[in-house]
This record gives structure tokens, sequence and C-alpha cells, in this order.
């Protein structure tokens, strides 16, 4: 598999995102998706897919803690496109238990809380959001967080068992922001209120100026913690 990357990533080092994007999407048919946490990157790739094939799978997932105008974004998205995002949940009766035993705001009780309830509310309706594909498109960039520098184009994900290939993996924020504006691509209005990393309500807040871009996200944390465990590499 390694050797299969390899090749990989030396077919597409020249590639656009949109080129990269056509090629595996032809290529892989019906066993690709994007999985979007609907933030700046995701909507810029979800723009790109439907520009390629409509038809494409495009996963998000419903934690219940998200913020209300991520739901509306969702909403927003489906019009805009004439699709329908493929929406997984998090097993009730393991969140009841979790909630049962730990509370329910467990996470800010220490990292193996936090992990515990990213595995339950993301990380396990992932994987069933990922039964029978080979590939999966994340909208990952080396300049959001330090635990992404080493990060490639195209990536062998061991945990999942699958292909994972991030066409934004060389765009600054800049070039994210121009895009969607260009492009007229709806994105979620917390970013204009300083929030530029979006995930469940309680575990982010807006970031201070010259913060890291991740700061705000899981903010009591050290900065080499904060990653929610769906990018291992």
């Amino acid at each position: 598999m390694k050797e299969q990357i390899e090749a990989l990533n030396q077919k597409y080092r020249n590639a656009t995102a949109e080129e990269l994007l056509t090629g595996f999407l032809a290529e892989y048919n019906g066993k690709i998706a994007l999985s979007s946490s609907l933030g700046t990157e995701d909507q810029v790739l979800t723009h790109m897919v439907c520009s390629i094939d409509k038809s494409v799978k495009i996963i998000t997932l419903d934690t219940g803690r998200l913020f209300p105008e991520t739901y509306e974004l969702i909403h927003r998205t489906n019009s805009k496109y004439g699709i329908r995002l493929s929406v997984y949940f998090p097993e009730a009766s393991h969140v009841e238990k979790m909630v049962s035993d730990k509370g329910i705001n467990l996470f800010f009780e220490s990292v193996e809380n936090r992990k515990e309830c990213c595995k339950i509310r993301k990380i396990e309706p992932l994987k069933r959001a990922f039964a029978g594909l080979d590939v999966w498109i994340c909208g990952l960039r080396r300049e959001q967080s330090v635990t992404r520098h080493n990060m490639e184009r195209i990536e062998w994900d061991e945990a999942n068992g699958l292909i994972k290939v991030n066409p934004l993996i060389d765009w600054t924020e800049a070039e994210v922001l121009q895009f969607i504006k260009v492009q007229g691509i709806p994105y979620n209005p917390l970013h204009d209120k300083g929030f530029p990393s979006i995930g469940c309500q309680p575990c982010t807040r807006a970031i201070l100026p010259g913060e890291d871009i991740r700061a705000g996200r899981w903010w009591w944390e050290n900065p080499d913690t904060r990653e929610c465990g769906l990018h291992k590499r």
C-alpha cells in the first residue's frame, strides 16, 4: 500500500484540486465520499465535487452538540447544490451511557474524557458512514495546525483502511476564502465572528488576534492534543 500511495502522490503531484478530484471520482466511482465538517475548506470541496458529479456521497456528522448556524448551513448547502447531505448520528444508547456515567460536559474534566466523547459522537458514526468505501476526501490543510504539518496530499488511513485524499492540503486560508467569495459558496456566519474552525458548540470558541487558527478548538488543552482522532496517521 505504501508503494500505491507514493505512486498516486507522484501521479497527482502537479494537479490542481479540481483535477485531483476529477481523477479520483472517476477511478473510484461509487467507492468514494467527501467527509464534510461544513468548514470553509469542506464547503469549497462540496462546491468542486458537485460541479463534477452531484451523485457523489457527501457525509457530515450531527454530534448533537452543534451550533444552530451549522444546522442552517446544512439546509443552505442542500438548497444551493440541489443535493442531500448524508447526515450520520451517534448511537443514542452510547451517548446516554456516557452522559449518565460521566456527566453532560465530561470533556472539560480530562483529555481522556474529551476523546471518549469525540469517539462516541464522531469517530464511531464516521466508521459507519465509511462502510463500503475505498477513499475519503478531506478538507485538511497543513496551515491549519501543528498536528497537520507533515500530512500529504494522498495518504493511507490505517485506522479506517481507506485512502485519504486532501485536495486542499497546500492551500492557504486566504485562497480558501477568496474561492468562497468568487464562487458564492455558502459558509457558516460564525466564521465572520472570529471562529475559523467550528465544531461542537461547547468545545469551540472564537480566537483572539494573533492566535493559531485551531486555538478555538478544545482551547483548554495543549496544542499537541487538539485533534478528535479522525485524522490519526
